[in-house]
């Protein structure tokens, strides 16, 4: 049985990418959420020494955790002792709720000040760390 595995084309653009746009878009949700209810998010960026702000955090960060725990109730054959296969899988609803789990991280960060340009560093470095593991049989 060969392994298929989708290859991906990727290319290089400016700073002014897809992710700056994904960011902008939520900081203008997060900016029409407060201009109907003033009080649901602090301004931003946040004073992480303060308990509210942490209490703000922590609660964004568990609603992305609880979306992610919605997106696994579309994996219908991921219990070990389940004896039937489920054959249909719900892509766009799976979809939906990952996109929802990204909007309360991405709504995080917003909130910590974290721009585009930050968390693309973040995750360079994190990926060398990662791949250096990997080479050295961590």
């Amino acid at each position: 049985m060969t392994s298929r595995r989708r290859r991906w084309t990727f290319r290089m653009t400016s700073t002014d990418d897809r992710l700056s746009e994904i960011f902008r878009l939520r900081e203008e949700f997060m900016r029409a959420i407060v201009e109907k209810m003033p009080d649901y998010y602090p301004q931003w960026p946040i004073d992480v020494s303060k308990k509210q702000s942490q209490v703000i955090l922590r609660d964004s960060v568990l609603r992305g955790v609880e979306e992610m725990f919605e997106a696994l109730q579309h994996l219908k054959n991921s219990k070990p002792h389940r004896q039937t296969e489920v054959t249909h899988f719900e892509r766009e609803e799976f979809l939906e709720e990952i996109v929802d789990a990204y909007n309360y991280f991405l709504t995080t960060l917003v909130l910590l000040g974290i721009s585009p340009e930050d968390l693309h560093e973040a995750y360079k470095k994190k990926h060398d760390i990662i791949i250096k593991r990997l080479k050295d049989g961590y």
